[in-house]
């Protein structure tokens, strides 16, 4: 598959790309959100409520962009957030995305719902890697899983709190989405695995196969439960709130992920930039803080980190990448990206992620969310 010319208008220029090759039911499954896609929408907008105080003269020449994501030390502060069913948009799939991390010096968090197995997948990375759970009625399932993942290597476990049932995505609902043939939750075991088919009736067999397997009565005493289960780091994404970031690090959490699905779980919920404030003064140094959502540019990684972010998830960007030109684009996007920081933190005079005060000022609230 040709690679992807990247263009100063990256993220947009790939999504154009991926929808002239993809069905256009998968790119509206990737696309879209839920109900009206307000938060959809206010995920990206969020990033230009504010605008960056340059330091001159600073001598800043090579910024340092490396972290430690909960002891992986990665040379990259964007890694690859846990999206279902790559073999969508590329016949390798969940493969083609960890190379090209690995590449890149990126962590990738790999699917429960990974189309290809979640040891192939260790198999075949060259960077760190944390598997994602969500929160199943089988506790059992969700605990093997855990055990399987420890065994191959990952590095951390990711429950994504934000699921007890889909959110309206009325994008698949029209389009009456279904996997095609070759396309499977190949992690799980069959009884739960299956996603029925949809063609259309109107309804998504990606929700009826979360309505079958997700469990709305999963609580706190039951990320205790998990976090007993394992060895591993225990990091919960979907967290908005200052009262549930204090409550994970209560419960055990040594991450938390702030962020609202994409847009594709509760519309109109806060978008992600603007939680992400509240939840770092919250738990301060008791937990890492990591942020997902609207992320597409170098300039979006230092906003968040001047917001307390450690590091960033990209999810969208890099299925569009991968859809239009495999690992190579998606490698790519990474370089850009990469580059596009640095150039931003020696123009600003910043030479770490970790001296960014003042770098912030609010460039507009007469929106609010």
């Amino acid at each position: 598959m040709a690679t992807a010319q990247l263009r100063p208008d990256a993220a947009d220029g790939l999504e154009r790309a991926a929808r002239a090759v993809l069905p256009s039911s998968v790119a509206d499954f990737i696309g879209g959100g839920a109900g009206e896609e307000l938060t959809l929408a206010w995920e990206q907008q969020a990033f230009t409520d504010y605008a960056l105080r340059p330091r001159v003269l600073s001598g800043v020449d090579r910024p340092d962009l490396s972290v430690s994501m909960l002891g992986c030390a990665v040379s990259l502060p964007m890694a690859v957030a846990p999206m279902a069913y790559q073999r969508l948009v590329h016949p390798a799939g969940e493969l083609e995305a960890v190379e090209a991390a690995g590449r890149a010096g990126a962590l990738t968090v790999v699917p429960m719902l990974s189309s290809v197995g979640l040891e192939e997948v260790a198999d075949a990375a060259a960077g760190p890697l944390w598997f994602q759970l969500y929160c199943l009625r089988d506790r059992e399932v969700v605990a093997d899983l855990a055990r399987r993942a420890e065994r191959a290597g990952y590095r951390a476990l990711v429950l994504t709190a934000d699921a007890p049932r889909l959110g309206s995505r009325r994008r698949d609902l029209r389009n009456g989405f279904t996997l095609p043939p070759g396309v499977t939750p190949v992690n799980l075991p069959h009884r739960i695995g299956g996603v029925p088919g949809a063609p259309g009736t109107g309804a998504s067999a990606i929700a009826q196969h979360a309505a079958a397997t997700h469990d709305a009565t999963f609580s706190w005493s039951d990320l205790a439960w998990l976090r007993a289960q394992t060895e591993l780091p225990l990091v919960v994404k979907g967290v908005l709130c200052a009262e549930d970031a204090v409550r994970a690090a209560d419960t055990g959490a040594d991450g938390i992920i702030v962020s609202s699905h994409g847009g594709r779980q509760l519309d109109r919920a806060v978008p992600s930039l603007h939680a992400l404030p509240e939840v770092a003064e919250a738990v301060g140094d008791r937990c890492e803080v990591y942020l997902d959502g609207g992320v597409r540019r170098g300039t979006d990684i230092l906003v968040a980190a001047a917001l307390g972010a450690r590091a960033v998830f990209a999810g969208r960007p890099v299925l569009w990448a991968l859809a239009a030109g495999g690992a190579d684009a998606v490698a790519e996007l990474f370089a850009q990206v990469r580059g596009e920081l640095q150039e931003a933190m020696v123009l600003a005079g910043r030479s770490s992620l970790a001296g960014l005060d003042g770098l912030l000022s609010p460039r507009r609230r007469e929106r609010t969310c």
